[in-house]
């Protein structure tokens, strides 16, 4: 067997620290650098890389049972959905445990990546210092860069993204305007309407909502390997009979259905929402038409008096340490060979970098194993141009299955992925 190649790896969020351990594993030589002095990312409540959004009522949206890493379950006194103080200690409890927060270098960041003539990748810090490796893991994640909606005409209340708010106590006695209706948004719908004056949601096409619970189980308990198998009109029609069941028809809540079909979009998570609206608590808006000072006009016709308008409007996709003309991704088109390897350079991967219909950590977990085989030799890429290919295959089933959004451009469905990237594995297998 060839001597592993020594790696460099960006971040210590959920993505790195499972690079890290698989490699710690398979004795393959690595570098972990973290911006901040915690492990965690966007997990870590105000976290000294500033890059996390979470709020103070955060709790993660998949069940705790397919969540956590394949040898490292939650503690049973989680609850199902645990809070993002949960999931820090979790992620602390993970690295303590396999020893790899010694592994990590804290409070250093990589300012720059570049290839090398020798195939090799300069690497420079944050100290000033530059290192040499063989293949380079990106794992800086992709929900820190947020992107802002653009209307007509001018507002001269306050406008902040969905990504720096934390708490609703500054929003009291006000009335706020979220614009999106995606988890972000309506977790911050349902904090802020108990205590500031109103809360308008503006979405432009709306969203099939599911509740976190159906017949008192996680949602995701009945998203089964099985259940991914069968036709895409077979799963949405499975998943209507459990909405049924559950919450009834939603526009009975006064939330009205979207043109899209149900699995056409990322999924909307919460059973709170539902209620709030219904309550009264919470009122939605079609999108917004027109910004007039004070107020907000709507495609509607109708206008309010807002104070505070939030972009729950989701995230761009950015390397700040690659230089735009080495690799930019525009549009959030991020086209990569099976979502992790890039077809022109193969020892330049992206670690978590989808957004599944399920958790993100075990597929992380995956890629990170395959990374490690290649690393090791264990298993080979195919050309550039077989890479290519399985790309444009890639973005043209996005293109078709899903609502046209730069949302949409890294979803994966979570069982049918694990499929790819075991055969994927199975079949680049060096025999010896």
């Amino acid at each position: 067997m060839n001597q592993p190649l020594k790696a460099c790896i960006i971040g210590a969020g959920s993505s790195g620290i499972v690079a890290a351990k698989v490699f710690t594993e398979h004795h393959i030589p690595f570098d972990c650098f973290e911006k901040g002095s915690q492990v965690g990312g966007l997990w870590k409540y105000n976290n000294d890389n500033g890059l996390s959004a979470a709020y103070r009522s955060l709790h993660i949206n998949t069940s705790k049972r397919i969540t956590a890493y394949s040898d490292f379950p939650m503690p049973e006194d989680y609850p199902d959905y645990p809070s993002h103080e949960q999931m820090a200690r979790y992620f602390d409890a993970y690295v303590d445990h396999f020893g790899i927060r010694e592994k990590i270098t804290f409070n250093t960041e990589v300012v720059r990546v570049q290839p090398a003539e020798n195939g090799q990748w300069q690497v420079h810090l944050s100290t000033g210092e530059q290192r040499s490796y063989d293949a380079v893991v990106v794992a800086n994640g992709h929900h820190w860069h947020p992107r802002m909606a653009s209307f007509p005409g001018d507002f001269s209340g306050e406008q902040l993204h969905s990504h720096h708010y934390r708490t609703p106590e500054p929003f009291a006695g006000k009335r706020v305007l979220i614009i999106g209706i995606g988890n972000s948004a309506v977790d911050i719908a349902v904090d802020l309407c108990q205590i500031a004056q109103t809360v308008f949601v503006s979405t432009r096409r709306s969203a099939h909502i599911l509740p976190k619970f159906v017949l008192g189980r996680p949602i995701d308990y009945f998203t089964t390997p099985f259940m991914t198998r069968l036709p895409l009109s077979l799963q949405r029609l499975g998943f209507h009979l459990l909405l049924w069941m559950a919450r009834g028809p939603q526009k009975a809540y006064g939330i009205p259905l979207p043109r899209h079909k149900l699995l056409q979009e990322h999924p909307t998570i919460s059973s709170d929402f539902l209620v709030r609206v219904r309550h009264g608590d919470i009122f939605i808006k079609p999108n917004v038409a027109e910004l007039k000072g004070d107020r907000v006009r709507f495609l509607d016709g109708t206008e309010e008096r807002i104070d505070v308008i939030i972009h729950a409007t989701g995230y761009n996709i950015r390397f700040p340490f690659f230089e735009p003309d080495f690799f930019e991704v525009k549009d959030n088109d991020l086209r990569l060979y099976c979502r992790v390897v890039h077809p022109e350079f193969p020892t330049l991967f992206f670690l978590g970098f989808v957004q599944p219909l399920g958790p993100i950590m075990p597929l992380a977990e995956l890629q990170a194993k395959w990374i490690a085989a290649i690393l090791t030799g264990n298993c080979t890429l195919p050309d550039k141009q077989t890479m290519l290919r399985e790309i444009e295959r890639y973005r043209k089933s996005i293109a078709k299955r899903y609502v046209e959004s730069p949302r949409h451009t890294l979803e994966v469905d979570f069982y049918p992925y694990i499929r790819q990237l075991k055969k994927e594995m199975k079949r680049r297998k060096r025999s010896h």
